[in-house]
This record gives structure tokens, C-alpha cells and sequence, in this order.
């Protein structure tokens, strides 16, 4: 009897090995194959990514499988991105909207009841926005002085190249006259001059290179690291983003289409790696350069972060996109002032800005120098204003001339991080217009404009990046967002005058 029931557990025993056995070989390509139901979703909601934890589970149970999903080659583009930490977009879901906001409509009809000569909103409806900023300009402009730097003989008497004609064109209030040829000349430069040097550009969080051409003129170089259909992460921080060229491009192309002339003219190109950068570079620089599994030739430099194999640079199998920005004049030339922003965020994980807590920081920032002069707070909510419509929140500092004092122009530099969520609008960036409750006249007007139509802001951004040769430069979700912070920031204007404030006191003409 014992015998019995010592063979038929046994059989059991050997049964069960088998069984166990089985599954372990087969849960895996169960995993693989099948999706969760929704039903097992909702049992498990504190997993944020379900798919991606039943990835790591398959990794625990199949032991032999050594080689990561993150870098699988049956992976297409956009899931090697989405599993490298970024969130993807896909264009063709994408399709144009028509925002408009009723709180906007009864502010534009009221304008233009209570104040018809300034606000005629029926003949900016009509008016085609060249000739809007055609009027501004003729009732605005001022002839400001240029640098003194150039009105030396040494110094301005010759050099017919395009960046030079560029550098002598810049004067007290812009970065360069709307009608220079010489901007369109040296966009056209940069994209087919010949290099011939290639140095790495000290200081920095991420590698920039600084691109010297035939005709002597310089720009810097920010590469491709990502396609165009990745986006930030939301869980990321705004500093601890990766830059991206075509932001770049297209921060420079909306500042021209705005009208503010402030970002120094940048282009987009394709560069050989080996032939137009590891030829060209120093000891240093060239030594980190190396083939990837995938046969493409990649480099990495040295930076503060992202400067390591696993953040390289690599070509497509040795081409690479990158966005070039000429370079300003020398210093000894065009001395530059640093300004730290007053609404500058506090780049803590913990900790918030005081802005972010209190709303009484421009009843502080706007009776001292210099935003109590007669444009420099405008500037600086011009400045926020571009940045709500790019994105961009890592505007921690801004730069001036200093030879044109403080009655002058907010440069705007280094807007890598713009266009990186195209879903989302981060209205904390508005935050000196809505705590100040004031816009400049011409600014007011000229998203007026946009809003009323019939060309929407996306398209006039469309057309002029459609000259770049990297185009398209901005996906359809990007420039869709335009229109739609474009409402946004009128409703901050239209909050501010139901508060019963004076028109002339939010809309203020400074005649910039």
C-alpha cells in the first residue's frame, strides 16, 4: 500500500515538474503575442506603462534573452524612441482646427466700439498681414544708432561678405532691418559654404560645435539627436531636456514672421561627418568619434551632460541634420550685457520660483531700472509671449548690447528646448503678462490679426519654413499648437481688462 501511493505520488510529482516546466518555456511568447484586456488594465493601475512592464516580465522569465527591447532591431523609429525615454507624435493624426474663444470675440468687438481708430477690427480682418506690418513699422519705426564698434575705419570700412554686412546692420532696436537682403544672403551661406574648421564650443550642457566657413564667418552648430516625431517626455524636466536643431530653425523663422527681430538668423543643413567634421576637428574631439553597431558613424565630444557614447551623435550611416546660428560680432565690438529674468524658474526638482507662489512680483520688478523706462518691460513680456508660443520654458537669462544702454532690444538666444510638447501649453510661461496685465500696442495687434484671419499664424510659419533645406521643419501638431496658444494669450488679455483696468494702461502703444 505504501508502495502505491509512494509510485502515484511520483507521478504527480513528475507531472507537476512538467507542467512548470512547460509554462516557464511558454509564458514568455504568451506575454509577447498578447496584449493585456482592459479588464487586467484596470486591476493594475498603479503600473503607468502595462506593455512595458510585461516587456520587463518576459525578460524575467525567459533568462537566456540577453539582449535589451530598448535596442531590438524588429523595433520600428518611433517605439525605439518612445522606449529611449521620449513621447512620439505622429503627424498624420493630425488635422487643422479652427480656435476662436468667446471671451476674445467680446473683447475685440468692444475695442472696437470704445476705441475705433486704434482698434478697427473689421479693417484688420481685411488688411493683409504684410500690410499690417507695414503700417506698424511706418508709424513705429525709429532709426536707431549702430554699433560704435563699427564706425571706426578699422573696422567698418570694408568686408562685403554677407555676416559681415549682417553684424554692421545691427542697430539700437533690432537685430537686423526687416528688408536686409544681407539675412536672406547668409541663411543661403550657411547652408552651402564650404567648412573649413570645426572646434568645440567650452561650457554648455550639451555638445555645440562652433563651424568656421570659406568666407571667414562662424555659426554654431546644434545636431540632430532625435526624429522629428519625438517629443519631450512628460515626466521630464525643462532643464534636463535634450536641445533640438529644428526647434532653432523654426524659433528664428516665427520671430521674423512676429516681427520682433531678435534671434540672429539661423538655417538648417546636412553635414558629411567625416568629411565636414572629423577631418576638420582637433585631436581631442576626433578621438571620440566611432562606428555603431548599426555601421553609422558617431561622435560624442565632451559637454557637462549628454557627452558620453550613450548620448552620441550619429549620422544616417554618416549624414547628419544640424541647425547653424551665425555668430554675433566680437566681443570687443558688440560688448553683450547678461540679464537674469526676473520670472526666471528655479530649476529645483523641490522648490518653486516666487512668482510661482506670489502674484505681486511686477508691482516689484516694474518701478525699478531698467523695466521702468519706456520699453524694456514690454520687451521682456514679448520676450515670455514668444516663448508661450514655442514652448520654451529655459528662458533663465536674456542678453543686450551694451553700447545701446538699457533703451534697447531683448536678444532672444538659445531656444533649443522650444517646440518640444505640442499638446500641451504651459500658461506659467505668460506669467509676466497676465501678473503685469500689460502687452505692447503693435504685439496686441499683430495676434489680432492671426486670430481674426483669414492666414492663421500656422500657416505663415508653414510657408517661410518651407525655404529652409531641411524641411519640413516643424510637424503639423506643432504648428496647430501656434494658433492655439494664440487664443490662450488673448484670453489673458481679455481677463486683465475685465478687471476694469484702462484699455491704454494694458494695451500700451510705446510706438515699438
Amino acid at each position: 500500500m505504501k508502495l502505491k501511493y509512494r509510485v502515484l505520488g511520483s507521478i504527480l510529482g513528475l507531472s507537476f515538474i512538467g507542467t512548470c516546466m512547460y509554462l516557464l518555456n511558454t509564458l514568455p511568447r504568451i506575454i509577447e503575442y498578447t496584449k493585456p484586456s482592459p479588464h487586467i488594465r484596470k486591476l493594475i493601475p498603479r503600473i503607468v506603462d502595462t506593455e512595458a512592464h510585461f516587456s520587463a516580465l518576459r525578460k524575467r522569465l525567459n533568462k537566456s534573452n540577453y539582449t535589451s527591447d530598448e535596442f531590438s532591431p524588429e523595433m520600428v523609429e518611433g517605439e525605439r524612441a518612445q522606449s529611449a525615454g521620449r513621447e512620439v507624435i505622429k503627424a498624420h493624426d493630425q488635422k487643422p482646427e479652427k480656435f476662436s474663444d468667446a471671451a476674445v470675440d467680446d473683447m475685440l468687438k468692444k475695442l472696437g466700439r470704445t476705441h475705433p481708430k486704434m482698434f478697427d477690427m473689421e479693417e484688420l480682418r481685411v488688411t493683409p498681414y504684410e500690410s499690417v506690418l507695414w503700417n506698424i513699422k511706418k508709424r513705429n519705426h525709429k532709426k536707431g544708432i549702430y554699433l560704435p564698434g563699427y564706425t571706426d575705419s578699422e573696422n567698418g570700412g570694408g568686408g562685403s561678405a554677407n555676416w559681415e554686412k549682417y553684424q554692421r546692420g545691427i542697430n539700437q532696436y533690432f537685430m537686423y532691418e526687416p528688408d536686409d537682403p544681407a539675412v536672406d544672403g547668409l541663411m543661403a551661406d550657411m547652408e552651402q559654404e564650404t567648412v573649413i574648421d570645426v572646434e568645440q564650443k567650452d561650457g554648455g550642457t550639451q555638445l555645440k560645435l562652433i563651424i568656421t566657413f570659406q568666407d571667414e564667418g562662424q555659426a554654431l552648430f546644434k545636431p540632430m539627436r532625435f526624429p522629428r516625431e519625438v517629443e519631450t517626455l512628460p515626466n521630464h524636466f525643462y532643464f534636463s531636456d535634450y536641445e533640438r536643431h529644428y526647434a532653432e530653425i523654426g524659433a528664428f523663422h516665427l520671430d521674423r514672421i512676429l516681427a520682433f527681430y531678435r534671434v540672429p538668423p539661423v538655417a538648417g543643413r546636412r553635414f558629411n561627418m567625416t568629411y565636414e567634421i572629423k577631418r576638420l576637428a582637433d585631436r581631442k574631439l576626433a578621438k571620440t568619434f566611432f562606428i555603431s553597431p548599426a555601421n553609422n558613424v558617431c561622435f560624442h565630444g565632451s559637454c557637462s551632460y549628454y557627452c558620453d557614447t550613450g548620448h552620441a551623435i550619429c549620422g544616417n550611416p554618416d549624414t547628419v541634420e544640424a541647425s547653424l546660428a551665425t555668430f554675433l560680432p566680437p566681443e570687443k565690438i558688440g560688448r553683450r550685457k547678461t540679464w537674469r529674468n526676473p520670472w526666471k524658474r528655479s530649476y529645483s526638482k523641490h522648490r518653486k520660483a516666487y512668482w510661482e507662489v506670489y502674484d505681486d512680483l511686477c508691482d516689484k520688478v516694474r518701478t525699478k531700472p531698467p523695466y521702468n523706462n519706456e520699453r524694456r518691460l514690454q520687451d521682456l513680456i514679448d520676450m515670455h509671449i514668444f516663448d508661450f508660443l514655442t514652448g520654451n520654458l529655459d528662458r533663465h537669462h536674456y542678453e543686450t548690447f551694451r553700447d545701446f544702454g538699457n533703451v534697447t532690444f531683448h536678444m532672444h538666444l538659445d531656444n533649443g528646448r522650444a517646440f518640444g510638447k505640442s499638446h500641451k501649453d504651459d500658461l506659467s510661461i505668460l506669467a509676466p503678462l497676465y501678473q503685469c496685465c500689460v502687452i505692447r500696442y503693435s504685439t496686441f495687434i499683430k495676434l489680432s490679426k492671426f486670430y481674426l484671419g483669414p492666414e492663421k499664424l500656422s500657416n505663415s510659419l508653414r510657408k517661410s519654413l518651407n525655404k529652409d533645406s531641411l524641411r519640413p521643419i516643424l510637424l503639423e501638431p506643432h504648428l496647430i499648437a501656434l494658433d492655439r496658444r494664440v487664443v490662450l494669450i488673448l484670453k489673458e488679455i481679455a481677463k486683465c481688462l475685465e478687471k476694469g483696468i484702462e484699455v491704454e494702461n494694458v494695451i500700451v502703444d510705446d510706438f515699438f
